[in-house]
């Protein structure tokens, strides 16, 4: 009955210092706004949650999350977590407008963006009116990274964003890219996976050390980074079955078309006069590097962006083959086939506790999975 009354008419949450920071609707408002959440305003669906389009009672348009994990906080502390999530601001990251807390309803509102996602344009299967030259894609792919250098190297404790992915890079009207869905972690039971069970989804993805054992550093989100930066130069999704099998997972063929030197072959053949071979080649290399299958192997984000900008180089003797989801039969996204327990200890070899960790803050505690 306290959280009915605390929430009948729209708030602000204060923080420390008195300002107004998180606007609490009423669960009656946001029905309102996406017309009962209907089907027809759904706009996207990932693991935390389905997304719908809403317009407020001002006529603002805002995209609207409601969180398919029941949490097991009381209101004051989730809208402690959600409080602290909203004082991240960066230029790559989304918005949180407020959020609804009502009995066991708990629902995030952010900032609508115009162009959606990656995963809807660049790769979408139903084609785009927007043009992704090559100068856009390189804004987006340093824009993404800096998101996540900031997530990472900025924020005090750390935030490890566990689903870096294309469904959660969403485009302003500029095509400025913004970060969905950091820092839910905390707002879910320690049970709760945000992780998708589609292959061709957020699994195609994820570091093996996470996808095998749950182990999240920020390291997993840097693997994840390297597919997604594949994605953005080649133009297509990192799992595509309805190709040849030698072409169905991009980190495989990017990385059998580096070995023969033939690493343009991977470029987007759409992308016109504004290309830049050895630019667009360097972008792959450096998603081959966020590959690695040792941990210790890949950059840290700071040093990604760098790279992505010039300022600084890197040794493409330091590439070695990438950890590849084909090597882990039992997640079962090549054949269906299982190795034995024998074959797939070999493959993970590289996760072994010489690998380089960093210390788990309280929003990197490792999950366990199910795939």
């Amino acid at each position: 009955m306290d959280c009915c009354f605390m929430f009948r008419k729209t708030q602000a949450v204060e923080g420390d210092d008195g300002e107004h920071r998180v606007k609490i609707f009423s669960y009656s408002e946001l029905r309102k706004a996406t017309h009962d959440f209907s089907g027809a305003n759904k706009i996207g669906e990932g693991g935390f949650g389905s997304v719908f389009r809403g317009v407020l009672r001002d006529g603002v348009p805002v995209a609207v999350k409601v969180l398919s994990a029941t949490s097991r906080q009381g209101v004051r502390e989730f809208l402690t977590e959600l409080t602290a999530i909203s004082d991240i601001k960066h230029e790559n990251l989304v918005t949180l407008v407020g959020c609804c807390a009502e009995g066991s309803h708990r629902i995030l509102v952010y900032n609508y963006l115009e162009n959606n996602s990656l995963a809807q344009t660049l790769l979408g299967s139903r084609g785009s009116n927007i043009r992704f030259d090559w100068r856009t894609r390189v804004k987006i792919a340093v824009g993404v990274a800096r998101g996540i250098a900031f997530l990472h190297e900025e924020i005090r404790p750390p935030i490890i964003h566990r689903d870096i992915k294309a469904s959660n890079i969403l485009l302003d009207r500029d095509l400025t890219p913004k970060i969905s869905d950091f820092g839910l972690a905390r707002l879910l039971p320690p049970n709760a996976t945000h992780v998708s069970t589609r292959v061709a989804g957020t699994l195609g993805y994820l570091a093996p050390e996470y996808a095998i054992r749950g182990q999240v550093t920020k390291k997993s989100d840097i693997y994840s980074f390297g597919v997604l930066l594949l994605e953005i130069v080649s133009g297509r999704c990192n799992t595509n079955t309805r190709l040849p099998y030698e072409d169905q997972f991009l980190l495989e063929r990017t990385w059998v078309r580096y070995e023969q030197g033939r690493l343009d072959e991977i470029i987007d053949a759409d992308l016109g006069n504004d290309l830049d071979v050895d630019e667009a080649c360097r972008f792959l290399k450096i998603g081959l590097l966020c590959t690695q299958d040792a941990m210790a192997r890949r950059p840290n984000m700071s040093t990604v962006v760098r790279m992505l900008t010039g300022e600084k180089s890197f040794s493409v003797h330091k590439i070695t083959r990438p950890a590849m989801i084909t090597d882990f039969a039992d997640l079962k996204v090549s054949s269906g086939q299982q190795k034995d327990h024998e074959t797939r200890s070999s493959n993970m070899r590289s996760f072994s506790t010489t690998d380089e960790t960093e210390p788990f803050s309280s929003s990197e505690t490792p999950t366990q999975t199910s795939i």
